[in-house]
């Protein structure tokens, strides 16, 4: 992300491992929020981990970031983002910035939705990732917020922090593992162990 931002460049709301800011280098990141969505853990065929999706929920508000696409070039985030829709959200999200903004947020097409006998398990290593972008942003209750309005949390947890298998996997400090560790148990989330 070379390029520097202009007035009217596009923007994505992210709110997983994108508001980790540690995860990419886009500009211009900012607070926002998402209205008429949640998140989901979801099993995608092939994919050997679940995946975070934004599913449609008239009923909720999501937080998250924003943050600007350089010349629109949307390549890299849509290799990123690949076996996500990139949606128009404009006018669901609400932001700080002074002027009016063309957003757009990533999601699973719910077709691809899959409801395999073994759900394939979240990664501890993916989930540290945006719990930190979270506690960074929104401090404690901005994560409390994450797991409030995330489903599938019947999904099993495995525990790869030692062998990090989520590509932009993060160090986290003491007191933002301590967090994870409680919100697990607090969810009674299955655990499963590395083999």
């Amino acid at each position: 992300m070379n390029r520097p931002r202009q007035m009217n460049d596009p923007y994505f709301f992210g709110y997983g491992s994108l508001v980790n800011r540690n995860t990419h280098t886009y500009p211009g990141a900012e607070k926002a929020r998402l209205k008429g969505w949640r998140r989901a853990w979801v099993h995608v065929d092939p994919w050997p981990s679940a995946v975070l999706t934004a599913v449609a929920d008239p009923e909720t508000e999501i937080d998250g970031l924003i943050a600007s696409v350089p010349g629109a070039d949307w390549a890299a985030l849509d290799a990123r983002e690949h076996n996500y829709d990139r949606l128009p959200a404009t006018h669901q999200v609400t932001h700080g910035l002074d002027r009016p903004l063309d957003v757009a947020v990533y999601a699973v097409h719910p077709d691809l939705h899959a409801q395999p006998e073994r759900r394939a398990p979240i990664l501890l290593s993916y989930l540290d990732v945006v719990v930190q972008g979270y506690l960074r942003e929104f401090g404690p209750q901005g994560a409390a917020q994450f797991f409030a309005t995330t489903d599938n949390w019947d999904t099993p947890v495995l525990d790869d922090r030692t062998l990090p298998r989520y590509p932009r996997h993060k160090v986290l400090t003491d007191d933002e593992r301590a967090v994870v560790d409680r919100w697990l148990a607090e969810i009674e989330a299955v655990m499963l162990a590395l083999d």
